[in-house]
């Protein structure tokens, strides 16, 4: 990963989340925050800090927020990548309470948040890892990502890698590979997962490659997106498995096999299309990627996958490990 910092501005941040508030809420619950964090401000300490936290859940409801174009327009110019487009009111609340903790002293900063996730309930928890794109001090906040990377509750997995820039930009290899690996497992939309390309890496593609030979040796399905991170790093012995893909796949699994060869720069990827001609001219047609790969997946399911944006879902802990 390159040395490069990425960080809100932390006014604009606040200022951003306060309006999406305001326009969702009433005026006696508008006066309870702007009552908490005037302590916050005046006279700051952590007993302040936690009840306001939690007592927010009180006065804002989980209703989705509701946001325009310019809006979404406005979160990605605060922080590349940063949509909270699928938050609710009561994260938001959470998010921007959360912002007013100081963080001169990074011991005593990372001690709070520390205390904050140790004591939080399953939707406290999500909120904060929501926040975490625009918590000062992004650097400090590594070993806490990768720690959400390893929950066995899919919706704080969902937290911490889909639409959220953070883990793309800080984690290490190992721990953005167990992201994906772990995404994949549980049937995440992967196409939400911010930055995934960029950080595709020979590792997580031979690990990806093992992992269908293992689902497909105890016949179960792997999903289409799996093979997103795989072109740009095939060898002449993987084509046998792109091979099957294009005799015996579904519809989508034969366009992941086609956008895989067009990833690649290897002449037997050329060649493999050209066998396929009919599956590389519908590709073409479709003008399809990646990302509409993944919509369409998630079409055929009929649902979200199993536990997406439910919270308190969980994934089984015999593969929390992943």
């Amino acid at each position: 990963m390159e040395n490069v910092t990425f960080q809100a501005d932390l006014k604009q941040a606040k200022t951003f989340l306060l309006n999406i508030i305001t326009a969702a809420s009433e005026e006696k619950h508008l006066n309870w925050l702007s009552g908490q964090i005037q302590k916050l401000e005046e006279n700051y300490n952590e007993r302040s800090l936690f009840l306001a936290f939690s007592a927010a859940s009180r006065f804002f409801e989980k209703q989705p927020v509701s946001l325009e174009e310019s809006g979404i327009a406005e979160a990605d110019k605060l922080r590349s990548g940063f949509r909270p487009a699928s938050w609710n009111l009561l994260e938001v609340v959470r998010v921007y309470i959360s912002l007013f903790i100081p963080y001169e002293d990074e011991k005593v900063y990372i001690s709070t948040l520390d205390k904050l996730f140790e004591t939080g309930d399953v939707a406290e928890i999500t909120a904060l890892y929501k926040a975490i794109p625009l918590w000062p001090r992004p650097e400090a906040h590594t070993k806490r990502a990768a720690e959400g990377v390893r929950t066995n509750m899919t919706v704080v997995l969902d937290a911490i890698a889909i639409e959220n820039p953070y883990p793309a930009e800080y984690l290490d290899e190992i721990a953005w590979n167990q992201l994906l690996l772990k995404s994949i497992f549980t049937e995440r939309p992967i196409f939400k997962i911010t930055g995934a390309d960029k950080r595709a890496n020979q590792k997580l593609a031979d690990t990806l490659f093992d992992f269908a030979h293992e689902r497909w040796a105890a016949g179960r399905y792997v999903i289409p997106e799996l093979w997103r991170f795989t072109g740009k790093f095939l060898s002449t012995a993987r084509f046998t498995d792109l091979e099957r893909l294009l005799k015996e796949g579904n519809e989508l699994e034969q366009e992941a096999a086609i956008l895989v060869c067009e990833d690649s720069n290897l002449p037997e990827a050329t060649e493999l299309k050209a066998r396929y001609p009919e599956i590389d001219k519908r590709v073409k047609t479709k003008n399809l990627d990646w990302n509409q790969l993944g919509k369409n997946y998630l079409k055929t399911l009929g649902q979200l996958p199993s536990g997406y944006q439910q919270a308190g879902s969980g994934v089984s802990t015999k593969h929390t490990n992943l």
